[in-house]
């Protein structure tokens, strides 16, 4: 019998247990680690969801502590199983773990995503910020529209009691109160609801296929860094980043994404240089030539730009694009220069408990402020930073009204941006699966 241990960030490496080895008999998966993702690890993969073969669970420990637990736990094997990291990155660990003692692999892409009655969208992306989101909800206003009945399953975020997010269910925004969501989970919960579409997560997603199943003539997988989708699809959407040109092809596993998918949008054409979107689609010709092509912009827009001119202004956006995502900016600066302000503040100087630890450890942050909300402590730090700041306005570009979670002491403004594509290339292509969902 072969002692296995995954490594993963609270979502992934659990679908990989389920899927490939919860009923395996010729293994004893002894552990899962965990990185990426602050407080999610020191706990357990409950008995209810690990299943008969592991009576008191699995525990999960801290990626730091990985060679002890290859040694000490006699480990023969050990999966990689997260996203978003250079391949590099993976070599490194591979190296690690083979100078530790135990064999490597990543997990396999096609063994762990279920087969659907439904059709399935599946939006994917090359590196987590690319615009998953706002492709996602762009897809879902184009099947409604055609008439479907669409349910969203969102890639997992259990970062909480996780006997209890075995399936959940959000179709209005007491479910996200009920359920405890952190920002993180309602930046990708709450703009699929407010419209009107329901959104499966949890963390057992065989059950949840189970659920979804029942409501939806259509799935969309809305997916979460640049993970590979837990859905067999019908039409798989890889976005890429037109600001990141290169990363297509470098980073685990969203290349994955790029060589497989039916069609790859090209992102953010309308404020990345000319040369970087020519890259960006001469690597799609020749990585993935059947693949339609599509170009979108990611245009922004505050309710009043004249607030902005001339202001100090405190920008704060999306937490996992600024961190594990590397992206120094986001919509909330573009839109501070679009529409004048005088100077984007440092919040580095103000930053509080588990906000200045953030920026320690992402030191190419320094013109804006992520919006982290792992638990009641970040949120509090973030409040915190805010009111210590020196600004006179605060823009917000998380896709969520920050302003319900927390206290803001200062003038502030919310920044929202949508897909906004060139051609018919995603219409179409919706189009043939919403007129195939009775075939």
């Amino acid at each position: 019998m072969r002692r296995i241990l995954i490594m993963g960030a609270a979502g992934r490496d659990f679908h990989v247990f389920n899927t490939c080895y919860r009923d395996a008999e010729d293994v004893d998966v002894a552990a899962f680690t965990a990185a990426q993702i602050p407080h999610i690890e020191q706990r357990r993969y409950p008995p209810t969801l690990a299943g008969a073969r592991y009576p008191d669970g699995i525990p999960v420990y801290p990626e730091s502590r990985l060679a002890e637990l290859i040694a000490g736990q006699r480990i023969d094997e050990v999966v990689f199983a997260y996203s978003d990291v250079t391949n590099s990155y993976v070599e490194e660990r591979r190296a690690f773990v083979e100078r530790a003692g135990a064999s490597f692999r990543t997990f396999s892409v096609d063994d762990t995503m279920l087969a659907s009655r439904r059709p399935v969208i599946a939006v994917t992306a090359v590196r987590t910020g690319c615009g998953k989101s706002q492709t996602s909800r762009r897809v879902v206003t184009l099947l409604r529209e055609a008439g479907c009945a669409t349910v969203v399953l969102r890639h997992p975020m259990p970062y909480g009691q996780l006997e209890r997010q075995v399936v959940q269910r959000f179709a209005n925004l007491d479910d996200l109160d009920r359920h405890e969501c952190t920002i993180e989970e309602r930046e990708e919960y709450e703009p699929h609801i407010e419209r009107g579409a329901v959104v499966f997560a949890g963390a057992d997603y065989a059950a949840i296929l189970a659920e979804a199943e029942r409501e939806a003539e259509v799935l969309v997988w809305d997916g979460g860094n640049n993970d590979t989708p837990f859905l067999a699809p019908t039409l798989w959407i890889a976005v890429a980043d037109a600001h990141r040109p290169g990363h297509e092809l470098s980073y685990f596993p969203g290349t994955e994404n790029f060589r497989r998918a039916h069609l790859i949008i090209i992102n953010k054409i309308d404020t990345a240089p000319p040369e970087n979107v020519a890259a960006v689609a001469a690597n799609a010709a020749r990585l993935n030539p059947r693949a339609t092509v599509v170009y979108a912009r990611s245009p922004v827009s505050v309710t009043d730009p004249g607030a902005i001119r001339g202001r100090r202004v405190l920008v704060i956006e999306d937490g996992p694009t600024t961190t594990h995502g590397g992206m120094v900016f986001g919509a909330g600066v573009v839109a501070a220069r679009q529409f004048g302000a005088a100077e984007l503040v440092d919040p580095r100087p103000f930053a509080r408990g588990e906000i200045a630890e953030t920026f320690e450890r992402y030191p190419h942050l320094d013109r804006v402020l992520p919006a982290m909300g792992y638990g009641q402590n970040q949120l509090d730090d973030l409040e915190a930073t805010i009111a210590a700041a020196n600004c006179d306005l605060v823009l917000i570009a998380t896709p969520i009204d920050l302003g319900r979670m927390i206290r803001i002491d200062k003038p502030w403004l919310r920044v929202t941006y949508e897909l906004a594509e060139e051609g018919n290339g995603l219409a179409a292509a919706v189009a043939r699966v919403a007129a195939a969902r009775h075939g």
